[in-house]
């Protein structure tokens, strides 16, 4: 059985990792119904758009800097929307950094916060995907580089800008997922690799 995961990590059927991976076949099964059920074929389009979906994948890969995954969801978007990619695109230059940074409650970890600036999205995100999107890649950009400094105002700032309840709801498990499919290709990519040489 072949999956995204599988596909982007490089995963041939029948190679030591497809089998290693087939011992496990709920889970494997489990991610890409996950996939199929946020972005590839979701039953809700009320709570975020298809576009809106895409784009905040694809924008959470290329600020992890996970290149295959990027691209996946780049070519998604680009069949579905281009003026969003073009002002996507056009952004991450100066949206891209590192971290985790942030500042922790007040308390023993306060030693290792690191103030970041806040980024917002440029005039050309909302003029291409409109406010909600403007705001659910602010969003993911927080929640991607300054988790720490996660907030009641940060949903605040989705609920002004149109999202309702259900729709953050579905916004958070994009995010979460799309760091996790990114972790998953990343590691089995470095395994696949390992399992060439030897």
């Amino acid at each position: 059985m072949s999956d995204l995961i599988d596909d982007l990590a490089g995963i041939a059927p029948g190679s030591p990792l497809d089998v290693l991976r087939s011992r496990r076949p709920t889970a494997r099964r489990d991610v890409q119904a996950s996939y199929d059920a946020l972005i590839a074929d979701p039953r809700d389009l009320g709570r975020a758009s298809a576009a809106e979906r895409i784009a905040v994948a694809y924008w959470v890969a290329a600020l992890s800097g996970a290149a295959r995954l990027a691209e996946h969801y780049r070519g998604l978007l680009a069949g579905l929307d281009p003026d969003v990619l073009a002002a996507i695109d056009a952004a991450l230059p100066a949206a891209t950094t590192t971290g985790p940074v942030g500042s922790y409650p007040p308390g023993p970890l306060s030693v290792e916060d690191e103030a970041a600036p806040e980024w917002s999205a440029p005039a050309g995100i909302a003029a291409a995907g409109g406010p909600r999107l403007a705001a659910a890649l602010e969003h993911a950009h927080l929640v991607t580089y300054r988790p720490r400094d996660a907030s009641p105002d940060a949903l605040q700032a989705l609920l002004d800008a149109g999202w309702t309840t259900d729709g953050i709801v579905t916004l958070s498990q994009l995010i979460a997922f799309v760091h996790f499919q990114l972790r998953l290709v990343a590691g089995f990519t470095v395994l696949a690799a390992h399992a060439e040489e030897d």
